[in-house]
């Protein structure tokens, strides 16, 4: 998704800047005009997304290089500052136009070029939000969720952005879909999973997460016969605010010896060793085991291979 969004910010950009070389646009007619183009050439450009291939425009006389891919400059900063400020800023075409003068692309540039710009990353954004999902199966969906301020009217307030990442059939993974909105409520759960089955998400046998309130019921309703695997990462971090500090690594050692087992009688059965071990000195500990053991070993009922990339939400 960021390195396609680079890849068509970049272009744009690129054509942005030879558009104010050259004196006019492609097949425009201008008295301003100094030069014609004369075609692309291909550039590949190693960003932290990967490599991606842009179109170099040419000219019929003289040369152009876009001052963003000055040789031996590294854009990795930048180019993820311009995808970072669209989003962050919605996209706002003053924000936009500062970062590229700061670029040092800011002259000749003008401001409905920037415009252009931010309208194309919008479109973009767009198609990807609103593709379709039925190209394949996803039987594992990973739901996280990281809060940020959102403006409301005139209130910034603190907001869940969530993103769902599918593993296909065949192993690959995929950003299915985001949101932002109360993580806690079963309502958004519940319009953020029918809007992915509306886009044609289908074979989900398992949803992977913290402890949302309202996402089990959500996903129990909308993936029949799915289940819910509680993220254990997570739920070792809620065992520890029921101890005192000093005793974490303990109870971190203990509920650890559960995963190593590759049985699912035997992880089941070490489970209920564990809480009944730890009862005694951490009541609040085994209780909390006692209630989360179901969702937490939900990952046991599926293949030996696929466990350790299935029991947190953080995909493997």
């Amino acid at each position: 998704m960021f390195a396609e969004l680079i890849r068509a910010g970049l272009q744009q950009l690129i054509e942005a800047e030879a558009t104010a070389a050259i004196g006019a646009g492609r097949y425009e007619r201008t008295d301003g005009r100094t030069v014609h183009r004369n075609g692309h050439r291909p550039k590949t450009v190693s960003t932290t997304s990967g490599d991606i291939e842009v179109q170099i425009p040419k000219l019929r006389a003289g040369s152009f290089f876009p001052s963003l891919l000055e040789r031996r400059r590294r854009i990795d900063r930048a180019l993820h500052a311009v995808i970072m400020e669209a989003y962050v800023h919605g996209v706002s075409t003053r924000s936009v136009d500062d970062l590229v003068t700061a670029m040092g692309v800011g002259s000749g540039v003008s401001k409905s070029e920037v415009s252009r710009i931010c309208a194309g990353l919008d479109e973009e954004i767009e198609a990807f939000r609103i593709r379709s999902l039925a190209h394949t199966q996803f039987p594992y969906v990973f739901c996280d969720a990281t809060f940020c301020k959102v403006r409301i009217g005139a209130h910034v307030v603190s907001q869940a952005l969530v993103v769902a990442t599918g593993v296909s059939i065949d192993g690959t993974r995929e950003v299915l879909g985001t949101a932002v909105g109360d993580s806690e409520s079963f309502e958004f759960w519940r319009e953020f999973l029918a809007s992915l089955k509306a886009r044609g998400l289908s074979g989900v046998h398992l949803v992977i997460s913290d402890a949302h309130a309202g996402l089990k019921a959500a996903v129990a309703q909308q993936f029949t016969n799915s289940s819910w695997q509680r993220c254990r990462v997570h739920f070792m971090r809620n065992l520890h605010t029921a101890v005192a500090a000093k005793h974490a690594p303990a109870v971190t050692a203990a509920v650890k010896t559960i995963f190593a087992h590759t049985d699912p009688d035997e992880v089941a059965a070490q489970w209920d060793r564990v809480a009944d071990t730890l009862a005694g000195s951490f009541p609040k500990v085994a209780a909390m085991m006692g209630e989360a053991k179901t969702d937490v070993l939900a990952f046991t009922a599926f293949p030996r291979a696929h466990w350790q990339k299935i029991w947190s939400n953080n995909p493997r």
